[in-house]
Formats: C-alpha cells, structure tokens, sequence
C-alpha cells in the first residue's frame, strides 16, 4: 500500500481541455511536435503548469500527427534517438524562456507501446535521455523493456499505469480498438486505480488479476470527459488518504 502517487495527464494535444484538467493532476506530459503540439501550444500548456504547480515534462512521439503518433513506424535506432533529442530540446527551450525547469520524459502512443517490449528502441529512447538531461525521469509502462532499461543506465524511473486502459494478462495494455482497451465507466476506473494505487494489483482481459509497480498514474487527456474524470479520480485517491504529488 502506497500513501503517494504522482498523477499525469498528457496534455498540450489540442483535442482536450487542458486548463480545465491541470487543478487535479500533479504532473503533465507535453506534446512536444510529433505527433500533436506546435510552439502556442507548448507555450500555453507550460504556462498552465507553472500557474497549477504542475511538474512539466516532454511527451515526444512519433512525427505522424495524422495517425495521432498511433501508428509503429520503421525507424532506426539513430533515428529513434533523432527524434526524442529534436522534441526534447524544442520544448525545454520555450520552457527555459518560460523560466520552467523540465521534469520528465515520456514517450508517446505507438512509440511508447514499442518500447515496453523492443529492447533496441527502449536503449535508444533511455540513451537520448541520458545525453539530453540525465536528470529527467523516465515514466514507461510498469515493470517492461523501457523502465528495465533506464534502470539499468541508471537514469531515474517511474512505473507507470493507467486509470481508465484495460490490462493483457503479460501487464501491458489492450491494443485500441479491442474490446475492454478504453474504460469508458467512472466507477469502473476508480476501482482500478484504487486496485492499482491501494494493493499494487489490477484485474486483467480473461479473468484473474497480475501485481504491477505504481509510481505515477496516468490518464489520457484526449478523452471527451477527462476533466470530469481527473476531478473524480484526484477525489477518489484523496478519500483514501493517498497524497498526489509530482515525483
């Protein structure tokens, strides 16, 4: 049982209403120009952070904002590594401007999934970290490549799960699209998050329920109602006496 948990959201997409989610949520993860974000948008969603007290970070993805950073594309190591330093800089230089210190990096949608399982792509994510900024922390999907490979390089890490994905029986999440992936019902999602925050379990697709790490707890902020359920889910954990904080 965990008395803390950081709450993150990814935000700066342009298809959610950012100010309206930043009050509950403990860190954000900004799009960062691949898959979704441009210089306003950046610039924007920092300056909600530092108003909130919300720890920023980078959420760089695939460059295929017409698939949303969705869709695997075949990228070389080199190039993996291009594109996470070309994402990371652009938005630490608008947050240097906005006198804001970056926290964190988390990759994106397809890429984010890849590197749960692909140990070439998650070495070639956590090297452009460490030569970026070491002192970021790398938020991967709990106990996988990514998070196994930062650890390893030494860099800081934060197991991450998700209040309203559902869960495969090897811990990874449901591909979108398949039956159970998205939890479209509030309680549904409060009662995996306290499964998730309280008692380190989740109940997964076919029946029965695996441990999974819990530093941080992310929702996607892409959602019609995430505001709504940001509110619900920061009450839920502070009913329960778990302090949201950023790492």
């Amino acid at each position: 049982m965990s008395g803390r948990i950081d709450f993150n959201c990814d935000l700066g997409e342009g298809c959610g209403d950012d100010a309206a989610i930043l009050p509950y949520v403990s860190s954000a993860n900004i799009a960062c120009g691949g898959h979704a974000g441009d210089e306003a948008s950046m610039r924007e969603t920092l300056r909600l952070c530092r108003r909130h007290g919300v720890a920023a970070g980078t959420h760089p993805g695939y460059e295929d904002p017409e698939h949303f950073g969705r869709r695997t594309l075949p990228l070389s190591r080199d190039e993996i590594g291009m594109l996470m330093l070309g994402q990371m800089a652009r938005l630490a230089s608008i947050a240097d401007d906005e006198g804001l210190r970056l926290t964190h990096v988390k990759p994106h949608g397809a890429l984010y999934n890849l590197a749960a399982d692909d140990r070439i792509v998650a070495e070639a994510i956590v090297a452009a970290v460490a030569a970026f900024d070491p002192n970021l922390i790398v938020y991967g999907l709990a106990q996988s490549r990514l998070t196994d490979a930062a650890e390893h390089a030494g860099l800081r890490v934060a197991h991450e799960v998700f209040a309203e994905r559902g869960y495969a029986a090897n811990g990874r999440l449901l591909p979108r699209g398949q039956p159970g992936a998205v939890i479209e019902s509030l309680p549904d999602s409060i009662r995996q998050v306290r499964d998730l925050v309280l008692h380190g379990e989740v109940d997964v697709a076919g029946g029965g329920r695996i441990a999974l790490r819990a530093d941080t707890l992310c929702l996607h902020g892409d959602r019609e109602d995430a505001p709504a359920f940001a509110r619900a889910v920061r009450e839920a954990l502070q009913a329960d006496g778990i302090q949201v904080a950023a790492l």
